[in-house]
């Protein structure tokens, strides 16, 4: 089976994403603008994050032909991500499996079988793959984990101060720059960092939504955007919380 890249975005997911404005949101508070660049590291949306959930599943689902993640937090509520956004459903009452439901939204599965209800029809989901949420031991002192493929990219975010990490073209490209934070929206769950210095620029974006490794197929809950002297690095990835 193949997985679309984050860009592609069908009518069936987009009508999905207008009845999802039913389920709460991952985050409650307001848009924040712009902020100067500090000497610690910035808070981060916690839809970019898995909520104390061990693993992430993917989900393929019909008639629509989307593709979901989903991740089950401490607090036993569902975090699902989409093509466009991020929710979260707590759990309801189930004869058998596992439910769970915001307002006309709902989510109920069994094994490697879902479904997904909204007010204007059902959705039939195929469990496709899942991946172990990545740790601090994965990576020590990282908040953020961000990778890419052909040619294979990482960035990292760390934990306790605005400096990202990059490896380039295999790791032929390496460097560790100071960055500054352009744009943060914690209700969509987006951040735009760029560079502190003019010499040394880079953008790098990252939005809530579901993402597949373009070769393991493996599912993220970020898509990752990442320019570094006008060259584009696409990919996924993940937010680390201390004690994970």
């Amino acid at each position: 089976m193949s997985y679309p890249s984050y860009s592609s975005a069908s009518f069936a997911v987009a009508t999905f994403l207008m009845l999802a404005g039913c389920a709460a949101p991952m985050t409650n508070t307001s848009s924040t603008p712009a902020t100067p660049a500090t000497n610690s590291a910035p808070l981060l949306p916690s839809a970019l994050f898995t909520g104390g959930a061990e693993r992430f599943t993917g989900w393929y689902c019909q008639p629509a032909e989307q593709h979901l993640v989903s991740a089950v937090a401490d607090n036993e509520e569902l975090r699902l991500w989409s093509l466009h956004g991020a929710w979260h459903l707590p759990p309801a009452v189930v004869a058998s499996g596992a439910r769970y439901q915001q307002g006309e939204i709902s989510f109920w599965n069994r094994g490697e079988q879902a479904q997904v209800e909204t007010p204007r029809g059902q959705l039939q989901c195929q469990q496709t793959q899942t991946r172990s949420a990545l740790t601090r031991n994965d990576y020590p002192g990282v908040m953020f984990h961000g990778q890419g493929n052909e040619p294979g990219w990482t960035v990292d975010l760390a934990h306790d101060r605005p400096e990202l990490s990059v490896s380039l073209d295999y790791g032929e490209r390496e460097f560790t720059r100071d960055y500054r934070i352009v744009a943060l929206d914690n209700d969509s769950g987006r951040v735009v960092l760029e560079s502190t210095r003019p010499d040394q620029s880079f953008t790098l974006r990252l939005e809530a939504g579901a993402c597949f490794d373009g070769m393991s197929g493996k599912p993220y809950p970020a898509r990752v955007t990442l320019t570094v002297d006008g060259t584009q690095y696409s990919g996924c990835g993940q937010g680390i919380a201390p004690g994970a």
